[in-house]
């Protein structure tokens, strides 16, 4: 039986959509691991589990994937994870031409003045680039403009070639049960009505902003939530637009992402395709209501920021709410985690939500593999909210720093008259737009520096990090965060060395023996690797670093006397 595709890409407005195939209906009844919810963050939670031996099953009551573009910014700690699992390279194919701009530019409207612009490389470019660069940009991959949709679907595709994993879209869960022991979740097929329950060890919700995993648990956001500001702060509009005539009627280079700065009409719109396709949101005045916004009105919110009556497709159109930085209480209780949106809800500046949500699925999974495999003790898994909230609080928190700069500046009212003030006030609005593109778009300390200080899975040598700055990234081996990265060849990423589970990364010139902990993982069951890398002995400061299944530094030291018990530890068993 054929059914009609219902997204709630845009805060639960209903979407219609041409169907897009059957769910299967019977689900495995029995999983390790139960993932509710089949965005980045539950499908990523399902290639690393899957890549692990570890089953699951992945539900969601969406027909498929997005099909509104979401985010739009994937950026280079998340690209040097998909590297880590073998498909950066296809998704830096996807979404813009290779040579295609990815530049922030600002408009007076898109047709008329140009107020500002920040370049940035092209897919082309900086696969060219990224070998050469150094300092707060040396990594493994750069940021890649890129739509979510465009992503999920790689992500679903390659969970699906999985032993043991199972996706299933068009299942929504009813209710589940922590039973102690394993969880027991209930579920229905969306087209039928059929309901089965599954069995699982462990589960993650990753349902969304309106999560019922998260209700279900008793949790609650905290943070700020309701704030109002001239743009980025109340009720939002989305289009979602087929516009192929817009390049031709727009004098100005192309960019990725356009943002209107006028009285009448803020928005911002990325580039989907590069051919046409775009994702524009608006602020709504009040005197706007949602609720009574037409096909044709979202087409004359488009052209208004366009500053000419293109033609244009209204490919989806639907209301959502900026001005949220909000955590969820907890991430975890017993057997039942959450991550993603059900656990932190950011206005979309910065790009961090998305790649915060993937990051949740790369901290949790190889510690249910290591707990399910009996290589750890389940106290590692209490890491995860120990580790994950902070970096939910302090990302939700850059985010907003970055939608006050943009939506708490105002265009004054002569900022589009043709005469010298108007002249002086796009210089003064071009300055600060310039300085704030900077800010929001070049943050390789948002980025790489986010840290795991304090937590039982990380072993501390008593140094401190650098200050957490946005703009700025000073690398570091103190345990708790990011490898530092270096090139060991043309092609070859000190990154592309690492076991895909454990690392011992060796940069003595002596090559001491490694033996002792080399039996000590052979005991315990763990892959570990053993890596020699004597030129990046500066880098890490220290003969031996151990490198954490999620590319963290977990333990440094000058000898591995001590690494066996330092493994010990951050497997959660008491030394």
């Amino acid at each position: 039986m054929s059914h009609s595709r219902a997204n709630a890409d845009f805060d639960g407005t209903q979407i219609t959509q041409r169907p897009t195939g059957e769910p299967d209906m019977t689900l495995p009844s029995i999983t390790s691991v139960m993932i509710v919810g089949g965005g980045p963050c539950g499908l990523m939670l399902a290639n690393e589990l899957g890549r692990r031996g570890v089953s699951a099953v992945l539900i969601d009551e969406k027909a498929s994937t997005a099909f509104n573009p979401q985010a739009n910014a994937t950026q280079a700690r998340t690209m040097e994870h998909y590297r880590r699992l073998g498909f950066a390279h296809e998704i830096r194919d996807l979404g813009l031409p290779s040579d295609f701009p990815t530049d922030i530019a600002y408009f007076t409207r898109y047709a008329t003045h140009e107020l500002a612009r920040f370049q940035l490389p092209s897919a082309a470019e900086a696969k060219k680039k990224i070998h050469s660069l150094s300092g707060s940009w040396s990594a493994a991959e750069l940021p890649h403009r890129i739509s979510q949709k465009y992503v999920e679907q790689v992500l679903r595709k390659h969970a699906e070639k999985l032993p043991g994993i199972s996706i299933n879209f068009g299942w929504r869960m009813l209710a589940f049960r922590d039973l102690g022991d394993h969880v027991e979740v209930d579920v229905e097929c969306v087209a039928d009505g059929k309901q089965q329950t599954i069995t699982a060890d462990y589960m993650l919700g990753a349902d969304g902003p309106r999560s019922k995993t998260r209700e279900t648990l008793g949790y609650r956001y905290s943070g700020e939530t309701g704030v109002v500001r001239d743009f980025m702060g109340g009720r939002m509009y989305a289009i979602y637009a087929r516009c192929p005539a817009f390049y031709d009627e727009v004098p100005h280079p192309p960019a990725w992402m356009n943002v209107c700065f006028n009285g009448e009409r803020r928005a911002f719109m990325a580039a989907v395709d590069g051919k046409g396709e775009f994702a524009f949101h608006t602020q709504l005045k009040p005197h706007e209501s949602e609720d009574n916004i037409t096909e044709a009105d979202a087409r004359r919110m488009f052209q208004m920021a366009v500053g000419k009556p293109v033609e244009v497709e209204i490919l989806s159109h639907g209301a959502w709410t900026a001005g949220h930085a909000l955590v969820a209480d907890h991430m975890q209780k017993g057997r039942v985690f959450i991550g993603g949106d059900a656990a932190h809800l950011f206005t979309p500046t910065g790009g961090l939500g998305y790649n915060t949500a993937v990051e949740d699925a790369v901290n949790l999974a190889w510690k249910l593999a290591a707990v399910l495999k009996g290589l750890a003790s389940p106290a590692l898994l209490e890491t995860y909210e120990t580790e994950r909230r902070p970096l939910a609080v302090r990302n939700t928190g850059y985010a907003r720093t970055f939608a006050d700069s943009l939506g708490l500046y105002t265009p004054v009212p002569e900022i589009e008259d043709d005469s010298e003030a108007g002249q002086k006030a796009r210089d003064a609005a071009g300055a600060y737009l310039a300085g704030h593109g900077r800010a929001e778009f070049n943050i390789p300390g948002i980025t790489f520096g986010g840290r795991y200080d304090g937590s039982a899975a990380i072993v501390s040598d008593g140094t401190q990090p650098p200050p957490d700055a946005a703009n700025e990234y000073t690398a570091t081996a103190c345990p708790g965060g990011r490898p530092p990265h270096c090139w060991l060849s043309e092609t070859t990423s000190l990154y592309d060395t690492f076991g895909f589970e454990w690392t011992l990364l060796c940069m003595s010139p002596d090559q001491a023996s490694t033996q002792d902990i080399e039996q000590h993982a052979q005991k315990r069951g763990l892959d570990l690797k053993i890596v020699h890398a004597p030129q990046a002995r500066a880098l890490y400061d220290a003969d031996f670093a151990l490198i954490r299944p999620d590319q963290i530094v977990a333990w440094r030291g000058s000898s591995v006397d001590h690494a066996g018990k330092a493994l010990a530890q951050i497997l959660g068993y008491n030394v």
